[in-house]
């Protein structure tokens, strides 16, 4: 058990800290000690300093691992001085002078997005759209995720706060090829821009929910490098 890294784990849009509760169990055998940050999408200031007082509370070395919009936080929050690795998983990893709108508006749009309603200032993921969200999931799975899922205010994806982790922490990326939220192509694009170690999955855009052991798989090895 001593020496072994700490996992924080950042959710994205739709989603919240059990969309690692397939992971979680596995890492805390293996004797990490995790936590999944929980966030609000409020703010993108505040999702970060969710992200931070997370990493603040368990002990270094770090590996800080975040999914879609999560990987924004992890970009941010990643500077922190005892993150020693980051795990991108279908994320988002946008540059020092790039919004997340930004980065996603240099690819074509995602299906998933055709299924948004706007409402009480937040961006509700329809019921129509649960499939190009997670669409390799069983039913039942699909429905827990549509009703387990944090709310992002709508303009969450235009703020911006200073971090770029990604430039001086190594970093490995999980591309999911079959994604339908997250485009492919940025993905990859992403994963090449940081010189991450990358690894490609046939997946939607919930990896660590349909393919759970290859994402541990990759954990693990950031894990090691620590």
């Amino acid at each position: 058990m001593a020496g072994k890294p700490s996992i924080v784990f950042a959710h994205g849009l739709w989603a919240d800290g059990s969309c690692f509760s397939k992971l979680i169990p596995a890492l805390q055998a293996e004797g990490h000690e995790v936590f999944a940050s929980q966030h609000g999408l409020n703010s993108l200031e505040s999702d970060v300093a969710c992200v931070n007082f997370t990493l603040n509370h368990v002990p270094g070395p770090i590996v800080l691992v975040g999914h879609s919009y999560g990987g924004t936080l992890i970009t941010k929050a990643g500077t922190h001085d005892r993150v020693g690795a980051l795990v991108y998983i279908a994320a988002l990893a946008p540059d020092e002078d790039e919004t997340s709108q930004q980065h996603q508006e240099q690819f074509a749009p995602m299906p998933v997005f055709e299924h948004i309603e706007v409402a009480d200032g937040r961006l509700w993921l329809k019921s129509s759209g649960v499939a190009d969200f997670c669409g390799d999931l069983p039913e039942a799975e699909r429905k827990l995720v549509l009703a387990t899922g944090a709310v992002p205010t709508a303009d969450l994806f235009s703020q911006q706060v200073p971090g770029t982790a990604w430039r001086d922490t190594p970093s490995w990326y999980i591309v999911a090829n079959n994604d339908r939220t997250v485009n492919p192509e940025l993905e990859r694009f992403a994963a090449e821009r940081m010189g991450a170690k990358t690894y490609d999955v046939d997946s939607s855009h919930v990896p660590m929910l349909s393919h759970p052991d290859f994402v541990l798989d990759v954990i693990r090895d950031a894990a090691k490098s620590l």
